[in-house]
């Protein structure tokens, strides 16, 4: 479970906060807001109701802040809660949006504003005894100094900060055009006034040991994606054992526990809901949309419920056609898939094939780590430690870790989580470093997991004669070899980089690599909450760009080893495709001036698609006229083809020519933008084997045409179709039996 958290947000919305300073085409409450936007939104997509946001606007043109506790408003003038802490939605994002714009006053006084945050987080972080409870407090201030503000004597300064450690609040303030040296920006032509409240303000932060920063600094830190931080909960809590302990003294019992590592960390996933024009009327039968939250914006009456899902099983009645009746739900059976065929199991065999497990975690063998191929991991990794608070435990793993560190081996151990749940074979791997010692474990496969595909040898080329050989045109040379591992060297990104003080680095270290995927969808859900009209999404962050493509310095560089790459390996240019061969299209003339396919067209004698060699023939043909009637023709020859071998196949045998057959006809004719040729004969053929007229029953060809994907050229694939999309997808349904 997440910790619980209260923050309090203080913004200053002071006039001087709508002015534009330093060139920025951005007014200072614009720039500030995009820190505070950011921070916010990232609070309401974790949806934690552990999560309290309180927000209180500084240099207001009212006060109000006996939200925030404060029973006197006197001394709190300018100073108006905004939100009173809570969890934060997006209505709320929303409201806050109308209230944070510059007011037409630069009175308030920061020092106040931060009492009231503080007054504010004790009432609302109190038990119902009037203790504290168990929370991270937080303060963020975020102003620009250039209002009034009252400096306080030492013993009240000394009051706040003293209630600030008592109470645990980290403060945070956020400064615009502050100072900061280890930032390195420092404002020029600052004025008395605001380098004196700067000055007040920092020393303030230092004395509480809060955080000081410059807002140019808190804004650029919005790219860098934040890193998700969960609690572990442990998956196992029990022994870990080597051999067994009820029968030999001698066996090895270690009480241990087990918490995740590593995991696969992935996008958020939209929901669906639908517009329930009238609030008042649960009627689900308008439209769905897919979004992310209720708007919550009060731009209309509009509101969103939750798409409930309702499944109904449904099966033919028997003796009449196309009836069907519903089956309720537990008058149902478990099947499971073998190939298309699904296969029924009673409950009775069922409960004899489940395995009477019980919770253990077993060491059945050691592997020497050389010996183990890193493709076999299978799952996300664990941790096993010792049991905590268990001294004994502690020594007897920390001996067995350093045990397989020493041996450079590797545990094998059979895993079962709960009571008759299935068994895992897991790898464990000794984890040692300075302050901590574990066991890294993993899932590996079955033999039933594994699937062995043969390639070719990359070394050697095998004839038909059972000869090996090692110079061949496909083999890389020994120049080839060179020149590719100068390129490797070259192009080498573990010392491209720098660190702190200007001494090379890896270029792209683990801990500042992120995933794009999953962070670009954060951003522009972030943004989109506050930007619902816009129409243009920003840009990605550079820092989730920059390791797409190699540095453009490396690889300048080594251009030098890149050509010679090139010239080692032969590399030449591969003209493009081309994309279609139009009947319209223009053939070279030979040099000899003696066209051959003239010749051979200008034949009275019909060229025709051989039966013995269809498809080389049938590709000639269409090569040597322009003729729709000789592409009929053609089509209609290799249509024979494909119906002779379906009619005189053995079960399958010769179905894999027919497919061949079908396929070239359909890039054919695709090309010579004839579709309705390939379409009729594909009409013709469905036709006749669903009539019985191939020599059967031979629906199973059907069914091999169709995952072949060799269906009706449709309007996408090509303009001159008439078919369309829709009546492609409807074409694979058998058609109905006769009446």
């Amino acid at each position: 479970m997440a910790d619980k958290e209260a923050t309090v947000y203080i913004v200053d919305v002071g006039r001087s906060m709508g002015k534009k300073h330093h060139g920025r085409d951005k007014t200072d409450l614009d720039w500030a807001l995009q820190y505070f936007w950011d921070k916010v939104t990232s609070a309401v997509m974790t949806g934690r109701k552990t999560l309290n946001i309180g927000v209180i606007g500084l240099r207001t043109d009212g006060t109000n802040v006996s939200d925030a506790g404060v029973n006197d408003p006197e001394g709190y003038e300018n100073i108006t809660v905004l939100q009173t802490l809570k969890q934060t939605m997006l209505s709320d994002v929303r409201e806050l949006q109308a209230k944070l714009v510059p007011s037409a006053s630069d009175e308030g006084d920061a020092i106040s504003a931060v009492v009231a945050a503080i007054t504010m987080i004790a009432n609302a972080t109190r038990g119902k005894t009037g203790k504290p409870l168990q929370y991270k407090r937080k303060i963020v201030l975020i102003t620009s100094s250039l209002g009034s503000m009252d400096p306080e004597d030492s013993d009240q300064l000394d009051a706040i900060v003293s209630k600030i450690k008592e109470d645990g609040i980290q403060l945070v303030l956020i400064g615009v055009d502050f100072d900061d040296t280890e930032f390195g920006f420092k404002e020029e032509d600052k004025s008395d006034e605001k380098a004196e409240i700067e000055e007040y303000l920092k020393k303030l932060t230092d004395d509480c040991g809060g955080v000081f920063a410059t807002l140019a600094e808190a804004v650029e830190g919005i790219d860098t994606p934040e890193t998700k931080k969960t609690r572990p909960v442990k998956s196992y809590q029990g022994t870990l054992t080597l051999g067994n302990p009820e029968k030999y003294d001698s066996a090895m019992t270690i009480n241990v526990e087990r918490y995740p590592r590593t995991s696969i960390a992935r996008p958020i996933t939209a929901k669906t809901w639908f517009i329930k024009r009238d609030p008042a009327a649960e009627d689900g039968t308008q439209s769905t949309h897919t979004v992310t939250e209720d708007p919550g914006d009060g731009s209309n009456e509009e509101t969103l419920g939750g798409v409930k899902t309702q499944r109904f099983f449904q099966i033919e009645k028997e003796g009449e056609t196309g009836a069907k009746i519903d089956v309720p739900q537990d008058q149902l059976e478990s099947g499971y898939a073998y190939g298309r065929t699904a296969v029924h199991i009673a409950e009775s065999d069922r409960v004899i094939l489940e395995l009477d497990t019980l919770p253990s975690l077993d060491i059945i063998g050691f592997i020497p780590e050389d010996k183990f191929e890193r493709y076999l991991a299978m799952t996300k990794t664990n941790v096993i430690v010792a049991q905590k608070g268990n001294d004994k435990a502690s020594l007897a793993l920390s001996s067995f870790i350093h045990a397989l560190y020493e041996t450079a081996s590797y545990a094998v151990a059979r895993f079962a989580a709960k009571e008759r749940k299935n068994p895992l074979i897991l790898l464990l791997a000794p984890l040692i470093e300075p302050d901590f010692e574990g066991l890294i474990d993993f899932e590996l496969p079955f033999a039933e997991d594994v699937r062995d595909y043969k390639f070719p040898p990359l070394d050697k080329k095998v004839t038909v004669a059972d000869k090996s050989l090692t110079q061949h045109r496909d083999l890389p040379t020994p120049e080839l070899m060179d020149a590719m591992s100068a390129y490797v060297d070259a192009m080498d990104l573990s010392t491209f980089g720098t660190d702190d003080d200007g001494n090379s680095a890896e270029y792209m270290p683990m801990d500042e690599t992120y995933s794009p995927l999953v962070h670009r969808v954060h951003q522009i859900v972030r943004w989109r909450a506050t930007n619902p009209t816009a129409e243009e999404l920003p840009d990605p962050p550079p820092i989730l760009t920059k390791y797409s493509t190699p540095p453009a310095e490396l690889a300048e560089a080594s251009k030098p080893q890149l050509e010679a790459l090139m010239l080692a390996g032969d590399v030449k240019k591969v003209p493009p495709k081309q994309a279609s061969r139009k009947r319209t299209r223009e053939r070279e003339k030979p040099l000899s001036g003696l066209n051959v396919d003239e010749l051979l067209s200008a034949h009275p004698k019909r060229a025709r698609v051989d039966p013995i060699n269809p498809i080389p023939s049938f590709k000639q043909t269409l090569a040597t006229t322009d003729n729709i009637d000789t592409f009929k023709t053609a089509v209609a020859d290799l249509a024979k083809v494909v119906y002779s071998y379906i009619t005189n196949s053995v079960g399958d045998a010769r179905y894999g020519q027919a497919l061949e057959c079908i396929r070239v006809m359909r890039e054919e004719m695709t090309e010579l933008e004839e579709p309705a040729l390939f379409n009729g004969f594909l009409h013709e053929l469905k036709r006749k084997i669903f009539a019985g007229e191939l020599g059967g029953n031979r629906r199973d060809m059907w069914m091999k045409v169709r995952m072949n994907r060799v269906g009706l050229i449709d309007q996408k694939l090509s303009p001159f179709s008439e078919v369309t999309e829709e009546a492609a997808r409807e074409f694979w349904k058998p058609p109905p039996p006769p009446a």
